[in-house]
Formats: C-alpha cells, structure tokens, sequence
C-alpha cells in the first residue's frame, strides 16, 4: 500500500489540493500496480513563517490551472467563434497542425482552412487526458467524434477524433489534430 506524504505552504485552495492528491494517486499508479483505494496521500501544509529558503520566507506559488478545463474552454470558445477570448488563451509561439497541414499560428489560418472543408462542426467528448511532461508544459489528449455539415449542406456525424495540447504557463502552446474527415468524405 503505498502512501504518498508531501508538504506544501499554506494558501492553496481546496481543488487546487485535490488535483495534487489526485495527480499524486495517478502517478504512482503508473509504476506501482495497485488500486486507487489502496494509496495514501497526504498533504501537509507549512506556515510561510516555518519555511525558508536561501535565507528567506517564502510565499506558495499561485496554482496553475486544470490543463484539461484550459483546453476544454478554449474549444468552447472556438466552437462560438469567440476568437477573442480563444486568442486569448494563446501562448508565445503557438502552433497548430491539423491532417495534411503545415504548421499554423493564428486561429484566422485555421479558420480559412477549414472554410472548403465543411460550413461548420461540433465535438462531443468522450475524455480528456492529462499530464506533466518532463519539459514545461502540460499535455491533454482529448478524443470523441465530430459531427457537422459539409460545404453542400449534408449533415454529418460520428467522426473520430483526437487532439493533442500542449499547455505552458496555463496557455496554449502547440496543438495536433487527428481525424477521419478525409477518410469519411471520401467515402460519401
């Protein structure tokens, strides 16, 4: 049974400790073969005025968002057409590669993309997957199928697909899109 301690100061939220006991519980079980309810974590928390370091107190950092939620809204935002606040949700160096794409930079070159390809399309989610990579930036995998409708009015559903995200600083820095539009229209 493992059983997980770590300190952290004082000032993070109630979710923002959840996440952490939760994230704590997935990485061990991705080397130790045991069932959630047999791992332990505890947070323990330390006043600011009982910690120092290099001679100093120190205050907590400021939690980084839910990666997964981040995504989650930008999608949302793309899906409205609310380029602002996805724009917004945009990091230093941005890029986006959909199927058969060189590499994108502005949600504008996205949008002229996909203008030929159909009039407009949804996603339903069937998950969202998270993690630390060892560099500074989060990854989210989230999958499920597309549906929408194509430049002469068909409708259409049931499209996988999967994106990959890379998150910095609570901002979107790279996205990869697989799917199987092409496949799909090919088809029809």
């Amino acid at each position: 049974m493992p059983v997980i301690e770590c300190h952290v100061m004082q000032g993070y939220a109630d979710a923002d400790k959840s996440r952490l006991c939760e994230a704590l519980t997935h990485a061990v079980r991705i080397v130790v073969p045991a069932p959630p309810a047999a791992i332990t974590v505890l947070v323990h928390e330390l006043s600011p005025s009982g910690y120092m370091r290099g001679g100093e107190h120190r205050t907590p950092a400021p939690a980084l968002p839910d990666p997964s939620e981040t995504v989650r809204r930008f999608l949302t935002a793309m899906e409205a057409r609310d380029l602002d606040t996805a724009r917004n949700m945009l990091g230093a160096g941005f890029q986006m590669i959909f199927p058969g794409t060189p590499p994108m930079t502005t949600l504008e070159q996205l949008i002229d993309w996909a203008k030929p390809r159909y009039q407009h399309v949804t996603k339903t989610y069937d998950g969202f997957d998270a993690m630390q990579s060892p560099h500074d930036h989060a990854i989210v995998y989230c999958r499920g199928t597309l549906s929408g409708v194509w430049p002469d009015g068909t409708p259409f559903d049931g499209i996988r697909f999967i994106d990959r995200f890379e998150v910095t600083g609570g901002l979107l820095t790279r996205q990869d899109v697989w799917n199987d539009i092409a496949e799909v229209k090919a088809n029809t």
